[in-house]
């Protein structure tokens, strides 16, 4: 979806804040047992180391990854785009899943000796949750976002080039 750099870094800045307040939100309740508009308010504070590293790992490394990984199931021209898209997000969440709850594990309690078992249970846990807010909430509704954020500065952007062509 996105063409230029600038618009990956806007379509990335997008997707990562959604999926890491809600990630963020999903492990409060489990940890808290309940989900309530004081677990919203601690996540909006306590998400932004996460959300920092977690920007940087998707801009620079993950995106491409996936999209390498996506390609070897699906072939760009022959299969239906939004199976494309499915195999692209699928790889992005098998990659970013593992890679930031053993991050974030690690930023928050350290080298510790449980540190894998509390990651691979972080890495259970947070999985499926991950994946269906990727695929059924959360993509979905960022590339919506993203698409009429583009076509109305487009539009706007080809009127204002067509009125400086008339003047």
């Amino acid at each position: 979806m996105p063409k230029t750099k600038l618009q990956s870094f806007f379509f990335t800045t997008m997707m990562v804040f959604c999926m890491v307040y809600c990630m963020t939100c999903y492990t409060l309740s489990l940890k808290s047992g309940s989900f309530s508009c004081l677990i919203m308010k601690a996540a909006i504070r306590e998400m932004w180391p996460e959300y920092i590293i977690i920007f940087c790992l998707v801009f620079f490394l993950v995106t491409k990854l996936a999209i390498k990984l996506a390609f070897r199931l699906v072939t760009p021209g022959q299969d239906k785009p939004i199976f494309i898209t499915l195999a692209i997000q699928c790889m992005t969440v098998c990659l970013m899943v593992p890679s930031a709850t053993l991050i974030i594990t690690l930023l928050h309690l350290g080298f510790v000796p449980s540190v894998c078992t509390i990651w691979i249970q972080n890495l259970v846990l947070c999985f499926p949750m991950a994946l269906c807010l990727q695929l059924f909430f959360i993509g979905p509704l960022v590339r919506f976002l993203f698409r009429t954020i583009m076509k109305s500065y487009e539009t706007v952007h080809t009127h204002s080039a067509e009125n400086d062509t008339a003047a």
